[in-house]
């Protein structure tokens, strides 16, 4: 990458960390105990017990970007979940969506990217819990402040998201923001305040390399590509048709 996009990562990566800890300090000060909430919302789903660690996740891979890389993707999912919260890990997709996620890069190296070294990983909170819909359980438990936080986190990403990408693509005209993940970005769901203020910070022409997409999980993204598949177009047009056809249905 050149100069400019190395200093528009550095600096994204920097302002990630500090908002991360900004927040960490906000539910000190509000004494917010969001490993209780996290661990109540969990049991109250019956989600099998396993150790809470990070509940608001940084993800570590950013600082394994080097001036040397090339970033092709942004690619955004939901929230970080349990594999993704651990000490050990506190990085994104690193569980089986990740591997999967993995696994389809290398398969079908034609489109030349590395998961691991060409794409950047946000979501769309970095909150922690073990499925999405524990997220409003722990917004109902904790009140107000905790509405506050995890809803400011949302709007947040997806502003510094879109800065980010417009600037990458400004830089080198490539690099694409894809949506793995879109149930909740439906009517009512609970990631519309993200869809929103994703799309008003968008212009007419970088909101056309924004794509979006089953989530990875499950093979649902493999599964849904094979079901949409033109044997006339190439892998990668026929990604962008998918792409543009599930943001069409959510974002209009």
């Amino acid at each position: 990458m050149n100069n400019e996009e190395w200093q528009i990562i550095c600096k994204f990566r920097e302002n990630f960390k500090n908002k991360i800890e900004e927040w960490v300090n906000f539910c000190k000060k509000n004494q917010i105990d969001l490993i209780r909430l996290q661990k109540n919302a969990a049991e109250k789903t019956k989600t099998p017990a396993y150790s809470f660690e990070t509940p608001i996740v940084y993800n570590s891979d950013l600082e394994k970007i080097t001036k040397d890389d090339e970033i092709a993707l942004i690619v955004i999912g939901d929230n970080p979940g349990k594999e993704e919260q651990l000490l050990k890990n506190r990085k994104y997709l690193c569980g089986q969506a990740g591997k999967l996620a993995e696994g389809f890069f290398r398969k079908n190296a034609e489109l030349g990217i590395d998961f691991r070294k060409n794409v950047i990983i946000l979501n769309k909170t970095p909150v922690h819990s073990a499925k999405t819909a524990q997220l409003s359980l722990m917004m109902k438990e904790g009140g107000e402040k905790v509405e506050q936080l995890i809803l400011e986190s949302q709007l947040w990403m997806a502003e510094e998201t879109a800065k980010l990408h417009k600037a990458l693509f400004l830089q080198n005209k490539k690099t694409e923001l894809w949506i793995a993940g879109y149930s909740e970005l439906k009517n009512k769901g609970f990631f519309v305040p993200y869809k929103n203020r994703l799309k008003e910070e968008y212009d007419e022409k970088t909101w056309d390399k924004v794509y979006v997409f089953q989530h990875f999980s499950m093979n649902r993204f493999t599964i849904d590509l094979r079901e949409h598949y033109d044997e006339q177009k190439t892998l990668e047009q026929n990604i962008r048709a998918v792409g543009k056809l599930h943001k069409n249905e959510i974002f209009n």
